[in-house]
This record gives C-alpha cells, structure tokens and sequence, in this order.
C-alpha cells in the first residue's frame, strides 16, 4: 500500500493517534478519505521536509487544525472567486476543496470534492501561496505525499528545495 511505502521512507511515531472521525465528519458533512485517516493515525499533524505540514483535524498545535483550515479556506475562496476566475476543475456543481495540507510558504494543498465520487477517488489541488496558479494533480493525497516525497512528481508551484535529499519528520505538538 502507499501507507506502506511511506512507513518504509518515514517511520511514523510509535504512538499511533486517535481521533473522533464521526465527529469530524458531522462537522465537515463529509466522509474523509480512508487514506488520509490512515496517514494520521500514523503520522498525525505533522511536518514534513521542513516544508509540508500535513493538517489534523484537532491538531495539538492548533495552528494546523483541518476543521479551523476549512473554514478558513472556504471563506477565503469564496472571496477570490468574486475576482478571480474559478479553476475549469472546479465549474461542476457541489464541487468544493477541503484542504489537507499547507507549506512554509503558503501554499495549500487541497482535495477536490465532487459529489458523485468516493472519497477514496478524490484527487488534489495545490494552489500558489499569492496567486492565481493552481495545480490538479489526478492521485490521492498519500500518493500525492509519496511522490513529492520521492521526487516522482514536480510541481512547479511547491517550493524547489521540497523534497530534501535526507528526510526530516517531525509531529506538530502543542505550541
């Protein structure tokens, strides 16, 4: 699995975390994908490369809280959108992003929601910290991470010193 491969090149913690997803997910009014619930129940909100911080919901450093990044997000894209002119990705109907990680930089990184698939087959969206660039790439946010990660993907809008050549892992812990 990707999970697998990630363990493999990054050992998670050895404390695995627990989170309420029901509670989670009543507040988003959506089902997150199995992967990604994965990826915190063995890394948590976490940073990676000194770069990406992967969000959780109910983060120990609440700077990296997925619920509170969500709200934030979608009141700041429906401000954008006033002036900007949305991604083709996104003209569908229901289409919504619900971002999952974010950079130094700030850049985000979201998953985009359509209402006709599983959450398992959401793909991501990365978007330049201050412009109008964004990104579609057509894997889940695991294999997204891992690829970044083993360099198998380029963005041309994620910073070029990510991924670095010895990998740095550290989970975010109350600040």
């Amino acid at each position: 699995s990707m999970l697998a491969c990630l363990t493999q090149l990054i050992p998670p913690p050895s404390e695995p975390r627990a989170t309420d997803w029901d509670a989670v997910q009543d507040q988003l009014g959506v089902t997150l994908p199995t992967g990604y619930k994965e990826l915190i129940r063995a890394y948590g909100g976490s940073n990676w490369d000194d770069y990406l911080y992967l969000l959780e919901p109910g983060c120990p450093n609440d700077n990296y809280d997925l619920i509170d990044w969500e709200d934030q997000q979608t009141e700041a894209l429906e401000g954008l959108w006033e002036f900007e002119k949305k991604p083709d990705d996104l003209a569908d109907t229901g289409t919504r992003l619900i971002p999952w990680a974010t950079t130094d930089n700030g850049e985000c990184l979201y998953w985009l929601v359509k209402t006709d698939q599983n959450p398992d087959q959401w793909t991501v969206m990365v978007n330049e910290a201050r412009g109008d660039r964004w990104e579609h790439y057509p894997m889940t946010c695991t294999e997204f991470l891992l690829a970044a990660l083993t360099g198998d993907v380029y963005s041309d809008v994620l910073s070029s010193r990510f991924p670095l050549t010895t990998h740095e892992y550290r989970q975010l812990t109350a600040v």
